[in-house]
């Protein structure tokens, strides 16, 4: 099965070992990964500003860039989510519009795909640690996903994880939303951090790169000792 990686610009500026990570759990199930060149931004920050000309070039470039890819694979809910937008915004242009709609019914988030596309839900992970998980807005309300990280981390040998309280409520993040709405969106993932230490966990797991970097950069602020880590990095322990 062939798989184009699209790794997202927090992944390529920040978090390039969960894409590593995430590369060599589907290499170890079978997959062959490419890496399109022309892979840009999704275009998300200027759709969610109300940018529609130039989320349009984005998509444009991203369409472009995957046309034949046979799947295309993203170590983010948020952006793959992104992909689901792009028939609507060709919603004026026939043509533009059929090309999306096929990059958008191929694109999956990274669990989502070991679990719906490729039927697993144990890679063989081991990470012995007391964990607790949340999930990302966007992969929930846009991608329409909330079991496939669960069917995998509890295949996960000596991981226990523990329920997060209002785990559904946003981590304050919501892309421009945190830099717009700075004092909402500080209480909003102190909010978080506080049903994160009520669990007694070790580990905060996340599938997402604007949550992983929204929490961990509070808690590191706040000298919290609580580890926040891509679930790809976790499904691709062996320790």
């Amino acid at each position: 099965m062939k798989i184009s990686l699209f790794v997202t610009c927090l992944g390529e500026l920040f978090y390039q070992n969960p894409a590593k990570d995430m590369v060599e759990v589907l290499e170890r199930l079978g997959c062959e990964i490419d890496f399109p060149q022309g892979q840009i931004c999704c275009g998300q920050p200027a759709f969610n500003s109300g940018y529609r000309k130039e989320a349009q070039k984005a998509a444009k470039q991203m369409i472009t860039s995957f046309e034949s890819s046979e799947y295309i694979v993203a170590p983010s809910g948020s952006c793959a989510g992104m992909f689901k937008e792009y028939p609507g915004l060709f919603r004026e242009d026939p043509v533009w519009q059929e090309k999306a709609q096929k990059a958008a019914d191929k694109t999956y988030e990274f669990t989502q795909f070991i679990v719906n596309v490729l039927k697993m839900e144990d890679v063989g992970a081991v990470f012995p640690a007391k964990a607790t998980y949340h999930t990302s807005c966007h992969m929930m309300r846009l991608l329409k996903e909330t079991d496939s990280p669960f069917k995998l981390l509890k295949n996960v040998k000596g991981l226990e994880l523990l329920p997060l309280a209002n785990s559904y409520d946003c981590c304050g993040f919501g892309g421009t939303f945190s830099i717009k709405m700075v004092p909402i969106s500080e209480q909003m993932v102190d909010e978080k951090i506080r049903h994160v230490e009520d669990t007694g966990a070790e580990v905060l797991i996340t599938a997402d790169g604007g949550c992983l970097m929204n929490i961990k950069g509070r808690m590191d602020r706040k000298g919290k000792p609580i580890e926040v880590k891509h679930i790809a990095q976790i499904l691709n322990s062996r320790v």
